[in-house]
């Protein structure tokens, strides 16, 4: 769509014949007091007396360009401003405990964070989401971004014991936290932390990791997963849930203003994310911007071309003077 920024430039047209007529030419030998430009739009030079209409095109197509005429694409939505998440994942090597039901066979503990996560990045629609990876240290694989799909194709490429064996739970909510004030901007602070295990690694403990989440306005909210691990001894086998600190892992969600959950089963970890969600809502706003191209060097240069045909006759009848 056509639109002109400056529409009011328009109100100009009038212009030069109301300069010719309260400021006329007063003759002092062959100096005058209007400029040519001016003469000619006003119908006062001979050359505009024989093509009058091109002067008045010129002129309109000046004061077209100078109202900035520009043209509008259609509307693009723009990202809503959300959240700043970051999903904090155990690497360590208990991960690698295949205890878990998923669609009909036992699998590894981090292939299902992985898949369940990773859906859950998807929903996050507008907020900027990260991604830090920890075992016996904590490292920030994917710094904040609105790509949840990078994020997410990032998790899926996690592999157990990448960070080590051990779990360092204080140091990577640590790491979260710190990346979460660098990126600023965002009020809205979240960490998601995720473990199956008790922190035994690690230079800064949980809960004074927590207490430095809550002085910087960051909520945490942990997870502890788990299934059940099959021990076996001679002809016997023993089955004992893995030793997941829940009480830590409570004091550091109620710590920061979050929430602390426990999972066995795919089920339980898809509604814990389900209840994030909810928890943590999507702000969708209707946000749009709609393109615009410049178009003022048309008229401009349509005013020059008229303007030089309103001259040529002038010029080429001087020329020839001279040469005779």
């Amino acid at each position: 769509m056509l639109s002109l920024h400056w529409p009011w430039m328009l109100l100009l047209l009038p212009l030069p014949w109301l300069v010719a007529a309260f400021a006329p030419a007063a003759a002092r030998g062959d100096a005058i007091t209007l400029p040519l430009a001016l003469r000619q739009l006003a119908g006062q030079h001979e050359q505009a007396r024989k093509r009058p209409w091109l002067a008045l095109l010129a002129w309109l197509a000046l004061l077209i360009a100078a109202s900035r005429p520009i043209w509008l694409g259609e509307p693009v939505a723009l990202p809503a401003s959300g959240r700043d998440i970051v999903l904090a994942v155990d690497l360590s090597g208990s991960m690698d405990e295949r205890d878990i039901a998923y669609q009909g066979r036992t699998v590894q503990r981090l292939a299902v964070v992985q898949a369940v996560a990773g859906e859950f990045l998807q929903r996050r629609v507008g907020d900027r989401v990260g991604l830090v990876l920890f075992g016996e240290r904590a490292y920030l694989q994917s710094p904040l971004s609105l790509d949840r799909p990078t994020t997410r194709q990032l998790l899926d490429e996690a592999e157990v014991g990448l960070a080590g064996q051990k779990t360092a739970i204080g140091d990577a909510i640590g790491m979260a936290v710190k990346h979460l004030l660098a990126a600023g901007r965002n009020d809205d602070k979240v960490v998601i932390l995720l473990t199956d295990g008790e922190s035994n690694a690690g230079h800064l403990s949980p809960l004074k990791a927590a207490e430095l989440a809550a002085q910087s306005g960051v909520r945490v909210h942990t997870i502890g997963f788990s299934g059940e691990q099959t021990i076996r001894l001679g002809p016997f086998v023993q089955s004992r849930q893995s030793p997941i600190d829940a009480q830590t892992l409570k004091r550091v969600a109620e710590a920061t203003g979050g929430r602390f959950f426990t999972a066995q089963s795919v089920a339980a970890l898809e509604q814990i994310y389900a209840l994030l969600d909810e928890i943590e809502p999507v702000e969708v706003a209707n946000l749009s911007f709609r393109p615009q191209t410049a178009l003022f060097h048309w008229p401009l240069g349509l005013a020059l071309l008229l303007t030089l045909l309103q001259l040529a006759p002038g010029v080429t009848q001087r020329w020839r003077e001279q040469r005779a």
